[in-house]
């Protein structure tokens, strides 16, 4: 299917600032649900505690068990003056050269050095065209970069978030599924943030079955379209795994599934539109793969996904979903999140979230 011209300026829509949450809810499943039915177009609002009686009967339920990594590291320059670090993805199999974002970064560059007393030296090798820096670590007291960063950095809130991070957000910037031997993400899967453990005991006891991808969300995420048409935006990579099992639900053309999060629809969709047909080893490549209306989804019948920022990849995506075989998904998806805005939904990371039926 052919994509349609669309342009960037009709991705804004006008949002409160106070609507846009600096925290977490008081707890992960008070966090507000609306509801979207594509079948006859209605809205309904609720609470996450009552998403499993929302949800239609027995399906397949993809999620993001990724980790979000304590990227953003602390150094100085030669000089002394302060360096902030942000790790982004490995360069190199050993992950001794990452690309990563450095503030500030035309002098630390210039510097062509930086690092921390005890800690760690780092070589300035290249700055390159994306505004990131490849950078060569040399670590004294660990293994690898992202052991060093979950030893001394800080975790990476989302620029909206106009806080430090602290002790709550170690916790409730992760998901309670994220596997620890997996901190390769820079941003959360924050559709996941919303889960508990009794809301996912609930859901495998009505019938449901769950099951783990990981794609390391990358800053690309919160990056917005800058280009004046959609479709000449160079899309980010993001780096994805799905084990044989997880590859077999996806092959189950009985199954009907709901991803958690736009990041499992990009994995699902990436991986049955790839040329990787053996369903019985795992997967692990790149997904660039830029979804916005119109567009026939291979793998997804339901979505859960927060309400996104204006001008974003995800907002394309989102209204795709709303609408996949034709092209008025974004007006539909405005009207949706003008309700929103109206009964005061909050926005974003940590906001409150939207299910697609």
């Amino acid at each position: 299917m052919f994509s349609i011209p669309m342009h960037t300026s009709e991705l804004q829509f006008e949002l409160p600032p106070d609507l846009i949450a600096q925290s977490p809810s008081q707890r992960r499943d008070h966090s507000r649900l609306l509801v979207y039915n594509r079948s006859d177009k209605s809205v309904a609002h609720h609470h996450f505690h009552e998403l499993p009686e929302l949800l239609p009967p027995r399906l397949s339920i993809l999620r993001n068990d990724v980790s979000v990594l304590k990227a953003r590291l602390p150094g100085k320059r030669p000089t002394g003056g302060a360096v902030e670090c942000l790790l982004l993805r490995p360069d190199d199999p050993p992950g001794t050269t990452w690309r990563c974002l450095l503030k500030p970064g035309g002098k630390t560059a210039r510097a062509g050095s930086f690092g921390l007393d005890g800690e760690y030296n780092a070589q300035v090798l290249d700055s390159l065209p994306s505004g990131e820096y490849l950078i060569r670590f040399e670590l004294f007291k660990d293994s690898d970069a992202p052991s060093l960063a979950q030893r001394i950095g800080a975790l990476p809130l989302p620029p909206y978030v106009r806080r430090p991070a602290d002790l709550t957000d170690e916790e409730r910037y992760q998901t309670v599924y994220a596997k620890a031997d997996k901190r390769t993400a820079v941003a959360a899967p924050t559709a996941g943030l919303h889960f508990t453990p009794e809301i996912l005991d609930r859901l495998k006891s009505d019938g449901h079955q769950v099951h783990d991808l990981t794609l390391s969300v990358g800053l690309g995420t919160f990056r917005p379209i800058e280009t004046e048409r959609v479709e000449d935006h160079p899309m980010h990579a993001e780096e994805y795994f799905l084990s044989p099992a997880t590859k077999s639900v996806l092959h189950d053309s009985s199954a009907k599934r709901l991803a958690i999060g736009t990041t499992c629809v990009r994995t699902i969709e990436h991986y049955l539109a790839s040329d990787d047909i053996d369903p019985t080893a795992p997967t692990c490549t790149d997904a660039r793969l830029f979804i916005r209306p119109p567009y026939s989804f291979l793998g997804v019948d339901h979505l859960l996904t927060n309400f996104h920022l204006p001008g974003s990849t995800l907002l394309c995506l989102v209204s795709a979903f709303l609408t996949p075989d034709c092209s008025s998904g974004l007006e539909k998806l405005k009207e949706v999140y003008h309700q929103a805005i109206e009964k005061k939904y909050r926005f974003f990371s940590y906001g409150d979230a939207m299910l697609i039926l």
